[in-house]
């Protein structure tokens, strides 16, 4: 079953331990190590499990796998991620690398992804248009209370949860231009 928690600032002090051991397993492999997802937008309901995204130069660069093995850390399924409707569908933008917690930690996903690539940017816009709109974050959060409760299945929590993320991420897009934001912000 699905849990989803009332936001805890202790998710940011989590992250940081976490990214302190990533930046100690992988060094100069990674570019940024950056706290996505819910558990980063201040305020937010989430899953008790810390995103990381860890930006790198080259997904495909054997070391990393070999580093983030060593320190612990479970390599995982899938390796792509979800396209949104009218982003590029060349699905080598889309492809990552995914870890899990080391044995005894916290629950972690560590989304290994090439610097540049659209879900890399898409991670970092999602997290920083929920932080700049409290009332979409709000209306966010209700509807993964609501599926959290309803869904029997917790295999299908993202099915269901990836359109509705996909509206938030359209509004993000047109945010983006008005704004400029970038990922390097």
């Amino acid at each position: 079953m699905i849990t989803i928690a009332p936001y805890d600032p202790r998710w940011v002090d989590d992250f940081q331990r976490l990214a302190a051991a990533l930046r100690e397993s992988l060094g100069a492999l990674a570019l940024r190590i950056d706290h996505i997802g819910s558990t980063a937008v201040p305020g937010l309901a989430a899953k008790d499990v810390i995103d990381v995204q860890v930006t790198v130069a080259a997904l495909a660069e054997p070391e990393i796998g070999r580093r983030l093995l060593a320190a612990g850390f479970a390599p995982q399924q899938p390796t792509e991620d979800h396209v949104p409707p009218g982003a590029a569908a060349d699905l080598a933008g889309w492809q990552k690398r995914l870890f899990k917690e080391r044995p005894d930690e916290r629950r972690v996903n560590i989304h290994v992804r090439e610097q540049g690539r659209p879900n890399q940017r898409y991670a970092l816009l999602m997290r920083d248009h929920l932080r700049a709109h409290r009332a979409t974050a709000d209306a966010y959060a209700e509807l993964k209370r609501r599926l959290a409760a309803a869904l029997a299945d917790d295999e299908a929590y993202p099915d269901v949860k990836d359109p509705a993320v996909d509206l938030i991420y359209l509004a993000a897009e047109d945010w983006a231009r008005r704004t400029g934001w970038t990922p390097d912000d």
